[in-house]
């Protein structure tokens, strides 16, 4: 049995041969190989199970230093990927390369590019106090010192000294005035005030209006006034003269001046500026300390007495410290924006609508926090996060660090500042699922290169003792950590036997212990409800099945339809052309079974078989080649000596969604050949299964939830004692079918038929012999097979044998 040559008779394979026994489709774990009453007497698991390749691989790429050795960790959810990094970088203690710290500074060249400071590791809070400590000095000593007596004694020789350059041209000047009646009197003009020659009259000095007045009253006569005009001429010409002396001198004197505060100035510092290179001989801190004290002594010493705000630029911004003591950085970054990896620059809002923002608003981020270490990111949330999977590669790939503005910054008006980029070496580890491997490493280039290692996290794990034995220590880990109940030896089988269900292969258990955690907690918080002193089976059953309940409402939905005739599924009769496929539907966790309706009709034409769902765009690229297997099964069944022309569709009914996957192409081979023989199937059996080319049925997915959906259907609409599905023999070890479905045919109220071949589901769904060719090529009469190959002859002869539309049909079923 089991093969297309057998049983050589046209004689249908008898049912119970197919039929699976209710033992055969479920793993029970055996409760007395379990040496304990309660998991408080077991020592609590520490570590991960089952991942021994990946903690070779996880090893190899935190010891090694190499360009582009960075760390994808690939495995679904829920198998410890994280607990596993942080007991591993725990235990294997990497040595880690000492990052230095970082720090801005003001650039007083370019103030839009902030200086980067790199000191020794633990020396930047040290330098930037020394800093705080010089503003404080220049802030409540300077100051006064600039204002004390002894610099107002040094000003006021200075102010003598002027005083005697200026008298020592004024005051000839005014004797020779004097002795030509005239004198200097100080005119306004305008915000001015300048001297200006006067005439004497009565030992007094007139404005040139009194003067005029007194000419034209006739005290002073013209002689006079022409010669105290010509004498005002030539002596404004030495006024001029003197001015500009005057204006040398007082120029000569601010300079002088300026240079006694800067030189004082520069004395008082200097000695500050000494320590702290000394204490921190770097080159950048001197020319940091040099462009300060350029700034403080050239700009803004007259600044010093109104206001000292503007010592706030001087302040050193530490983005990165170390402690001398501190071990290798580990930062989990669980928001991966662009600005929680690169760092961000804060912004001030000022009144009016500016804003400001300077290098002590720069910010670390994780890229940063991380130098010299390791940055574990989960890699969906870095693909979700606009921009933050290119700027992560390009840090990675140059080794240098660039602070950005936001978009959201760069909106707003005023300078952006482009801070100097930093050279980090970090190591990132990517937490993902194998689909977003596959994703990245199709779609950038640059993944492959930079991602070198790759530590698989396995699924499962053997279904052995020791397995079974592990279990139970994990069990007795959770419920030490969250100070659960203990659990049973029946809780620690039933949990077992639902992590074979999760694993969806009876010899393995799943290693996604965050489900059965869940599950667990759910568990001893009913058993707590009631007052038990730990938790046993039952209440883990219980657990699954209100898992299942709070989540099956579509499920629920969609079977109340079918009873109430909004969908039509019958489970019960005989239908040519019809059959019931089944299909799944995911809701997080838990995946569903349910009926779908698959018809075909076949009439004489040349189209060859239409795939409705194609034609509609509702079926995916794997159903769609499925379909196409159908052409090539056909040919190898019928094996005419002629085209195949015949105009066939297929449909699943009231279906609006989209449709993938192969696992119905089975069942469509049935309907068809239903169709194409009038012979009729049972409605009460529903099937599973894909084909190949040659007739096989071979493995599909989710056969435990497809299964236990028709059973479901069956329920609810009656079960007449001959209801029951079809699945590939293959997919027999790996069932692990609900308790009520596994009892239920036991009791043959429900049945499970595992075939190996189209041939042994056509029988179990027609009661008919399918057939076998003999030597010959021929069919037994009476079989369903050689009543399709008389069929296809008839609609090959309705075409009217023409070979050109019979090359078509041909290529058209293919």
């Amino acid at each position: 049995m089991g093969n297309d040559s057998a049983p050589p008779s046209g004689q249908p394979v008898s049912l119970d041969a197919l039929r699976v026994e209710g033992a055969r489709l479920r793993w029970c774990c055996d409760e007395s190989s379990l040496a304990f009453e309660t998991t408080a007497e077991l020592e609590p698991l520490a570590g991960v199970i089952g991942q021994d390749d990946a903690i070779e691989a996880l090893r190899f790429g935190l010891e090694i230093n190499a360009p582009g050795q960075n760390i994808f960790v690939r495995g679904l959810t829920g198998t410890g990927r994280m607990s596993l990094l942080e007991e591993l970088m725990q235990q294997i203690s990497p040595a880690c390369p000492l990052a230095d710290d970082r720090c801005y500074v003001h650039n007083f060249e370019h103030p839009s590019r902030p200086s980067l400071i790199t000191l020794g590791r633990g020396q930047a809070r040290p330098f930037a106090a020394r800093i705080d400590e010089l503003i404080e000095f220049i802030r409540s000593d300077l100051v006064p010192h600039l204002s004390s007596e002894s610099m107002r004694t040094r000003q006021a020789a200075l102010e003598e000294e002027v005083q005697r350059r200026m008298r020592s041209l004024d005051e000839p000047l005014q004797k020779e005035l004097a002795a030509n009646e005239l004198a200097l009197m100080p005119v306004k003009m305008g915000q001015t005030v300048k001297p200006a020659i006067f005439p004497v009259r009565n030992g007094k000095p007139v404005s040139p209006d009194e003067f005029a007045q007194l000419r034209s009253q006739g005290q002073i006569d013209d002689e006079t006034a022409r010669r105290i005009q010509e004498k005002s001429n030539e002596f404004a010409k030495r006024l001029r003269e003197v001015g500009e002396k005057i204006a040398e001198i007082q120029e000569v004197h601010r300079t002088a001046l300026r240079q006694l505060f800067e030189d004082e100035s520069r004395s008082v510092l200097d000695d500050w500026i000494t320590r702290i290179e000394r204490q921190f001989p770097d080159e950048a801190v001197g020319r940091f300390l040099s462009g300060m004290v350029e700034d403080l002594v050239g700009k803004r010493l007259g600044q010093l007495k109104e206001s000292t705000d503007f010592l706030a630029q001087y302040r050193v911004n530490v983005v990165q410290p170390h402690g001398v003591d501190d071990g290798c950085p580990i930062v989990i970054e669980n928001v991966p924006t662009i600005q929680n990896l690169l760092g961000s620059i804060e912004r001030e809002f000022l009144p009016g609508g500016m804003v400001r923002s300077d290098h002590m608003s720069i910010q670390s981020g994780a890229l940063l926090r991380a130098d010299g270490g390791y940055l574990i990111l989960e890699a969906r949330d870095v693909l979700n996060e606009p921009g933050a999977w290119k700027v992560l590669v390009r840090t990675l790939r140059s080794g240098r660090l660039e602070v950005i503005p936001t978009e959201f910054q760069a909106f707003w008006a005023g300078p952006s500042l482009k801070p100097e980029p930093i050279e980090v070496n970090v190591k990132v580890i990517l937490l993902g699922d194998p689909g977003l491997y596959q994703l990245l490493d199709h779609a950038d280039p640059d993944f492959s290169h930079l991602f070198k290692v790759v530590a698989d996290f396995d699924t499962t794990i053997d279904r052995d003792q020791r397995g079974v034995e592990l279990y139970a220590r994990v069990l007795a880990r959770i419920a030490k950590k969250e100070k659960l109940l203990p659990f049973s030896r029946t809780a620690v089988a039933a949990l077992t036997e639902h992590g074979a269900r999760i694993a969806g292969q009876r010899e393995r258990l799943t290693t996604r212990f965050g489900r059965l955690a869940d599950l667990a907690r759910e568990a001893a918080f009913a058993a707590g409800k009631q007052g038990k002193s730990r938790v046993d089976g039952e209440e883990v059953r219980e657990a699954v099945r209100s898992n299942r309940r709070r989540g099956d409402l579509p499920a629920r939905r969609f079977r109340r339809m079918i009873s109430e005739g909004l969908i039509q599924i019958e489970t019960s009769g005989m239908q040519v052309g019809q059959i019931n496929g089944l299909a799944v539907v995911h809701a997080g966790p838990l995946t569903y079974g349910f009926p779908s309706r698959i018809t075909a009709t076949v009439g004489a034409g040349t189209a060859g078989a239409i795939n409705i769902e194609r034609e509609a765009q509702l079926s995916g690229a794997i159903h769609t080649k499925g379909f196409y297997i159908l052409g090539g099964l056909l040919r190898h069944l019928l094996r005419t000596n002629h085209p195949l022309a015949f105009s066939a569709s297929i449909a699943f009914e009231q279906s609006y969604g989209g449709i993938d996957g192969d696992s119905a192409s089975g069942a469509e081979m049935c309907c068809l050949l239903s169709a194409l023989t009038g012979v009729a199937l049972r409605q009460e059996v529903a099937m599973t299964g894909a084909i190949d080319q040659r007739g096989h049925v071979q493995v599909v997915g989710a056969v435990a939830e497809k299964i236990e959906g028709f059973y479901d259907t069956c329920l609810d609409t009656g079960l007449s004692g001959s209801q029951g599905v079809i699945i590939p023999r293959a997919c027999l070890e790996d069932i692990m079918l609900r308790p009520d479905v596994v009892a239920a045919c036991d009791e043959g109220t429900f049945h499970v038929y595992a075939v190996h071949t189209i041939h042994e589901a056509l029988e179990v769904l027609t009661g008919q012999p399918a057939g076998r060719c003999n030597e010959s090529g021929e069919y037994p009469d009476g079989t369903l097979l050689h009543a399709a190959v008389a069929k296809v002859r008839e609609y090959w002869q309705m075409a009217g044998a023409d070979p050109n539309r019979a090359a078509k049909s041909d290529a058209e079923v293919e």
